[in-house]
């Protein structure tokens, strides 16, 4: 029966300062016997590197967890106000910490090991937050062991060799984030070598983590069986085909040689003249295992179906993926695709609640005013538009539905209220432009057109 794994801590301990280096450690080790190696694992696949050497590996791990992660947020987030109103001050912070390039890392590191962290911060002497990506082999959140379970503190580690030290063993650096400190560890097993502490002013938990789903699965996590049988299908098949090449000779009624020398010049010679000749009773063959290659590709292909539907990621190489499907159709094709993408953004929503109440608590101190509450994020799907389709929807709703509605459904407009006023603008240029050629009692023509005329003449 599967169950949410997450690790806890007791609040009361922990707001009386008793965290220490005998309890951090143990969380680490919790961390690394329950979550850490299923995290590995999929990072392995993603990257094809199970398995040993030599072993083919078709990655499939790979297609499924960039085709996830693209469509998903392969467009960046768009945000606006509720109100109408602008938003410069966190458009610029977000702009600032390149959070595009961060949300794309996320989407990729949910799809492979099903959870991912990033971490907000101000370097000294900087006025600007700034946004880093953590690894989730070697991060993880502590939480409290209420029925809620409230966020604790974060935990950063890594494991280093002091080349000063005498012995080899590594030392673990710990990263330790609350609401109001940052506290640095440098732990021998239990034994606190050394810490240090410093204060930081967002005053919330900096650390954000967001998941994939409830349970922290990877798109492909639970096809990793399939994946392993596909592959190892296919490296069947090519062993044989190299073990058909080096085929063995076995002669009936004959032989190569009377000696050692003899044998080795006759199969040099038959190497070169690619010809043997035998008595009429002898006979020669290749002994070789009969493949039924027709049953082989039947079950790899089925083996492949079932590594894309399960995972509910489409195989877009697929025959069934024509390029001239329509709106619906595609959609119907992608219906999979989209509850998982439905679920991803759920969970990433309550994240950007995280992330705009940092940068709130933080520019807020500096008057910058930016209101969570108010700010509506909105996802869009990295798929190719059918533009005609979209442009005699659009023309079959114009005076239905209001034009920002209409426009913002073209995936070139990046601001629809801005192609409005841009439209508005050119139509107002347009009739000014009528009027000059129309107006009553003008039997001149403007002067911009006397000037086309004569350069016209002049050619």
């Amino acid at each position: 029966m599967a169950e949410e794994i997450i690790i806890t801590y007791d609040r009361e301990k922990f707001e009386n300062g008793e965290l220490n280096a005998k309890d951090l450690n143990k969380l680490i080790q919790v961390f690394e016997s329950d979550i850490q190696p299923s995290i590995i694992q999929c990072k392995q696949y993603y990257l094809g590197e199970q398995g040993e050497d030599g072993t083919v590996v078709c990655n499939h791990a790979k297609d499924i967890a960039d085709t996830a992660a693209g469509y998903f947020l392969g467009n960046p987030i768009v945000y606006k106000a509720k109100d109408g109103k602008k938003i410069d001050e966190l458009t610029d912070a977000l702009e600032f910490a390149d959070v595009d390039s961060v949300d794309q890392d996320n989407a990729l590191m949910l799809s492979i090991a099903g959870r991912s962290y990033e971490y907000w911060y101000a370097d000294e002497g900087e006025a600007e937050l700034a946004v880093q990506p953590l690894d989730p082999e070697h991060t993880f959140i502590v939480y409290d062991t209420t029925i809620v379970h409230k966020k604790l503190f974060g935990v950063y580690y890594y494991y280093k060799i002091d080349d000063s030290a005498q012995t080899q063993d590594p030392k673990t650096y710990v990263m330790t984030v609350t609401d109001k400190v940052i506290k640095n560890w440098v732990l021998n097993g239990d034994i606190e070598v050394e810490s240090s502490e410093e204060g930081h002013n967002i005053g919330l938990i900096p650390l954000l983590e967001v998941r994939n789903n409830k349970f922290c699965v990877g798109d492909f996590q639970q096809q990793i069986p399939l994946i392993d049988a596909y592959n190892e299908m296919t490296g069947d098949r090519v062993k044989d085909k190299e073990q058909f090449i080096d085929s063995i000779l076995v002669l009936y009624g004959a032989i190569m040689g009377d000696t050692e020398d003899e044998t080795d010049e006759a199969l040099s010679d038959l190497k070169k003249r690619k010809l043997l000749e035998l008595d009429s009773d002898a006979r020669a063959e290749y002994l070789t295992r009969t493949l039924d290659e027709g049953g082989m590709e039947v079950l790899r292909t089925a083996l492949k179906e079932d590594i894309y539907t399960f995972s509910h990621v489409p195989n877009l190489t697929d025959k069934n993926f024509a390029g001239n499907s329509s709106g619906v159709a595609m959609e119907y094709k992608l219906l999979g695709l989209e509850m998982l993408t439905k679920t991803k953004e759920r969970w990433y929503r309550r994240m950007l609640h995280d992330r705009l109440h940092v940068l709130q608590a933080f520019y807020g101190k500096k008057n910058q005013a930016i209101d969570p509450h108010n700010i509506e994020a909105t996802f869009s799907r990295g798929l190719p538009k059918n533009i005609a389709e979209l442009a005699g929807i659009i023309a079959t709703l114009s005076g239905t539905v209001s034009k920002k509605t209409l426009i913002s459904q073209l995936p070139f407009v990046q601001s629809p209220d801005d192609e409005i006023k841009a439209v508005e603008k050119e139509n107002e240029e347009a009739i000014k432009r009528q009027q000059e050629l129309f107006k009553e009692g003008n039997n001149e023509f403007p002067e911009e057109l006397e000037k086309e005329e004569e350069i016209e003449e002049d050619e």
